[in-house]
């Protein structure tokens, strides 16, 4: 396995990942650089998960929309996912970013991230998000 940078080649894919979750398929204008700040993780050049890094003017950054292939029947699913999170964390770290902030709901996300250290709230909260 290994990670990686997006490329705008990457919209296409990750929008029809949202698709079959029945998630929103989010505008490129709406995601960081058009959707070219973020990350990807591949086995064997077969695309698994991917997320978004968007960076403040504070030091604190928000990692988003993370999303799997549906396709992607390989059990190592959890260790893509944990390797997504790693790097992002190694990168910020660069950045001297010092905060990073994800919004989560499905159980396994919010157990990997509490695995790898991150305060989980089990409250459940949601996305607002208003098209002005």
């Amino acid at each position: 396995m290994k990670i990686r940078y997006l490329t705008k080649n990457d919209y296409e894919t990750i929008a029809s990942w949202w698709k079959w979750w029945k998630w929103p398929v989010l505008p490129k204008e709406m995601l960081p650089d058009n959707g070219e700040s973020g990350y990807m993780v591949e086995k064997n050049g077969t695309p698994i998960v991917s997320g978004f890094l968007y960076l403040t003017n504070s030091t604190g950054a928000l990692l988003e929309w993370i999303v799997s292939n549906p396709d992607y029947r390989e059990k190592d699913r959890k260790e893509a996912i944990e390797m997504l999170i790693n790097g992002v964390e190694k990168d910020c770290k660069k950045l001297g970013i010092t905060y990073i902030f994800s919004i989560g709901r499905t159980k396994s996300l919010m157990d990997t991230h509490e695995k790898l250290g991150w305060q989980v709230d089990k409250r459940s909260s949601h996305e607002i998000i208003k098209t002005i």
